[in-house]
C-alpha cells in the first residue's frame, strides 16, 4: 500500500532557476537526504533529479524496499526534481532511490548528493549530517600564509587504505581518527607542509585507487563517518598542515547503482559515446555542455572546500577533459564546431570552476594534472587561461627519472634531459610531482630506478631529492619515497614500515626532513618559485662530469643560494665554481654527508670566493664535489 509522502521543499524559484543556468554552486544545501524538524513531527526531506523518470520512490529497510511505497512528488517547473518529506526517519536511516524511467526500466540508484554510504560492497545510501563543531579557526583565518603562490608547499601524496594497515591486523584498515594519530606526528616529523589524499570520495572498486567515484558527496565509509573524517582534517589543521584532495570531474564508472543511465537516460554522461565514454578507463565522462550537470560539480568542488575546510583540490586528468581525441584513433572522435580537438564545453568549465573557486574560496589552490603543452592552464582566465593555480611538471618528472635511471657513465649524453625544463619552466606555475603513477605497472620504486649498487641508489636518490627541492616550482612526493620503499606501491597493503630500522631506509627519511626544513627556512627557494627571476644557471654544459650548478633567488639577493651538482660517482677536487657574489659562502647541505648515509668526502663548511670572474659570475670558490651528490650554499655574513 503506497504511503503518503507530505509535500514539502527545499528550494526556492530561484534555487531551481539557478541549478537549470548551470550557476548553483551549493546543491548539497537542497538536494539529497536532509532530516528535518517540520510542525513539530522530525523526518527526512529527499530531492533527486530525475527527469525522465515516470515514478521515483525512496526504497529502504523501513519500507521493506518495496518501490511502491513512498514515492516522491515531482516539481511542477519542469526542473525534473522529485521531492518530498518522509516522516519519522532520522540520520542513520539506509536507503536508495527507486527509478520507473519513461524507457520502461526500473532502477535503483544511490543518491548522488549522499553525504554517508554502507561499506562497500554494500552500496545504498546513509541519512547523515555534516555538521561539525569545527575547531580550526586559527587555520582557516592565517591559511593564506600556507597555500599562497609565494610560500613552501611541499605536498606528501598518500592513499588512505595503503598507507598504514592495523599492524596487528594487516586486512583491516585504520579508521580517519587512528591515522590522525600517526601521520600527524609523522608529517611534523618530516616536514612537509600539506598532505594530499588521493580520492576519498566514496568509490566500490577499491583498486581503482578511488579514481571511479559513485558517491562523489561521502567520504569513504570505509575509514568512518564524514565527522571522523573532518576531526583528521580539524587535527591536522591544528598542527598548521594543509590538505588537499583529489578530485576526479573526468568521468565516473558505470556501476548500476552509480550515475550512469541515471534515470534511463545519459543524464550526467554524454549521450555521444565519442564524447561519453572513456576507452582507457573504460568508464564515462560527464556531460560538461548540461547545465544542471556543472551545477553537480562545481557544488561537488565547494562542499569540499565548505563542509571539509579543504586547502586545495588537485583536478585528476585534465588533459582528457581538454582534447576531444584523447586516446581517440582516427573516426572514434568528431571535432568541434571549430574544426578543431578541443573539448570546448570542458575548457567552459574547467574556467567556470576556477573562477568560481577563486571568486569564493581565495585562499585555496586549484592544481591541474595535465599532461599535455595546452597553454595557460595556470593563467587566469581573464588572460585567455583555464584559471588554475599549478600545473603539474609531467614533463620534468619523465625527464628526470629518465636521466637518473642512466648509469652515470651515460649520463652525458642525456644531459639536456636535466636542463630542458627551465626552456619551458616558466610558461606555467609548475608543481614538480614524483607521483603515484611512477612507483606502480612494473615502474619500480623510485629509489629501485636508480643505477648502481645500494650506496650508489641511495645516494642517487637523495641528489634527485636536492635537486627537486632546490629547483624551481612547488613539490609533492608520494608516500614511501621518503624512506626508500624497495618495492612497488600495492595498494592492498601497508607500505614496508619496518625497512626504516636500517640505516640507508632511516638516514633517507632524515635527508628528507632536512630538505623540507631547508625548503622553508629559506626565501630564495619559494618567494619567487615560478618566476624566472628566482633561477639561473651558474653552469648547464659540463657535460663530460656531469655537473649542474644554479642559483636561487627571492626578493632579496642576500638571500640568494647556489647548488651544485655532481652526478656521477668521481669525486671531483677543487672544483671551481662561480657565484654570483663576493665574500663567504657557508655549506648548508650536503648529500653526501655520513649523516644521510653518504661517503663523508670532507667538504669545508665555508668558503672565501676568489675574485675572479668565473662561469658568467663575478667571483669564485673552490670546493671538492663529492660523488653522486648536491650541495647547497648560502651567503654568509658577520663573523
Amino acid at each position: 500500500m503506497p504511503q503518503p509522502v507530505e509535500v514539502h521543499s527545499l528550494l526556492s524559484e530561484f534555487d531551481v532557476f539557478l541549478f537549470k543556468a548551470g550557476r548553483h554552486y551549493k546543491l548539497y544545501e537542497k538536494f539529497g537526504s536532509h532530516e528535518l524538524l517540520i510542525n513539530g513531527v522530525k523526518g527526512v526531506y529527499f530531492a533527486v533529479w530525475a527527469p525522465n523518470a515516470q515514478t521515483v520512490s525512496v526504497v529502504g529497510n523501513f519500507n521493506g524496499w518495496n518501490p511502491h511505497s513512498h514515492q516522491l512528488q515531482v516539481r511542477w517547473d519542469s526542473s525534473g526534481i522529485w521531492e518530498g518529506f518522509i516522516p519519522g526517519l532520522e540520520n542513520g536511516e539506509v536507503y536508495k532511490y527507486h527509478i520507473h524511467s519513461n524507457t520502461g526500466e526500473h532502477l535503483e540508484k544511490s543518491d548522488p548528493f549522499a553525504l554517508h554510504t554502507e561499506i562497500p560492497p554494500k552500496t545504498a545510501s546513509i541519512v547523515a549530517t555534516t555538521y561539525f563543531d569545527w575547531n580550526d579557526s586559527e587555520w582557516m583565518f592565517s591559511r593564506r600564509e600556507h597555500n599562497a603562490l609565494d610560500r613552501p608547499m611541499s605536498v606528501y601524496e598518500m592513499h588512505l587504505g595503503s598507507w598504514l594497515r592495523d599492524p596487528k591486523d594487516p586486512d583491516r584498515f585504520l579508521s580517519y581518527l587512528e591515522i590522525a594519530e600517526q601521520l600527524i606526528p609523522y608529517i611534523q616529523e618530516t616536514g612537509f607542509t600539506h598532505v594530499e589524499f588521493m580520492p576519498i570520495m566514496e568509490h566500490p572498486y577499491y583498486p581503482s585507487w578511488g579514481y571511479q567515484i559513485t558517491g562523489y558527496y561521502a567520504a569513504s565509509s570505509r575509514f568512518g563517518g564524514p565527522q571522523d573524517l573532518m576531526k583528521l582534517i580539524e587535527l591536522l589543521h591544528e598542527s598548521q598542515i594543509g590538505v588537499i584532495l583529489d578530485w576526479v570531474p573526468s568521468h565516473f564508472p558505470g556501476d548500476a547503482h552509480g550515475l550512469y543511465n541515471f534515470d534511463g537516460t545519459h543524464l550526467y554522461e554524454h549521450a555521444d559515446p565519442r564524447k561519453g565514454f572513456h576507452p582507457d578507463w573504460q568508464s564515462y565522462i560527464f556531460n560538461y555542455g548540461r547545465n544542471e550537470v556543472k551545477s553537480f560539480l562545481i557544488s561537488n568542488a565547494f562542499f569540499w572546500l565548505d563542509r571539509y575546510h579543504i586547502d586545495g583540490l588537485r583536478v585528476d586528468a585534465v588533459a582528457s577533459m581538454l582534447y576531444l581525441d584523447y586516446s581517440r584513433k582516427a573516426g572514434e572522435w568528431e571535432p568541434n564546431e571549430l574544426g578543431g580537438n578541443e573539448n570546448l564545453e570542458a575548457v567552459a568549465f574547467l574556467k567556470e570552476f576556477n573562477e568560481a573557486v577563486s571568486k569564493y574560496y581565495p585562499n585555496v589552490q586549484t592544481i591541474a594534472e595535465e599532461s599535455t603543452s595546452w597553454t595557460g592552464v595556470s593563467r587566469a582566465t581573464f588572460n585567455g587561461g583555464l584559471g588554475f593555480g599549478m600545473k603539474w611538471m609531467m614533463g620534468w618528472m619523465h625527464d628526470t627519472l629518465a636521466y637518473f635511471k642512466e648509469d652515470p657513465i651515460n649520463r652525458s649524453y642525456h644531459h639536456d634531459k636535466l636542463t630542458f625544463a627551465t626552456v619551458y619552466g616558466f610558461t606555467e606555475n609548475f608543481m614538480l610531482p614524483l607521483s603515484h603513477d611512477e612507483v606502480v605497472y612494473g615502474k619500480r620504486s623510485l629509489v629501485y630506478k636508480m643505477p648502481g649498487d645500494e650506496w650508489q641508489k641511495f645516494a642517487n636518490l637523495r641528489a634527485l631529492y636536492l635537486y627537486m627541492f632546490t629547483f624551481i616550482g612547488t613539490k609533492l612526493l608520494f608516500m614511501g619515497g621518503e624512506f626508500g620503499q624497495t618495492a612497488e606501491w600495492n595498494v592492498n597493503q601497508s607500505l614496508d614500515w619496518h625497512l626504516l630500522q636500517y640505516k640507508p631506509h632511516s638516514s633517507l627519511k632524515n635527508f628528507v626532513a632536512k630538505l623540507n626544513e631547508i625548503y622553508r627556512k629559506y626565501p630564495a627557494l619559494y618567494e619567487k618559485a615560478f618566476s624566472p627571476e628566482g633561477f639561473f644557471w651558474i653552469e648547464l654544459e659540463d657535460r663530460d662530469q656531469s655537473v649542474f650548478a644554479y642559483c636561487r633567488r627571492g626578493h632579496d639577493m642576500v638571500n640568494d643560494l647556489v647548488v651544485v651538482l655532481n652526478l656521477t660517482p668521481v669525486v671531483r677536487r677543487k672544483f671551481k665554481l662561480g657565484v654570483p657574489h663576493p665574500g663567504k659562502w657557508e655549506l648548508i647541505l650536503n648529500s653526501d654527508d655520513q649523516a644521510y648515509n653518504g661517503s663523508g668526502v670532507s667538504v669545508k663548511k665555508e668558503l672565501v670566493t676568489e675574485n675572479e670572474p668565473w662561469m658568467g659570475q663575478e667571483q669564485a670558490i673552490v670546493v671538492d664535489l663529492p660523488p653522486l651528490s648536491g650541495l647547497v650554499f648560502k651567503r654568509k655574513f658577520g663573523k
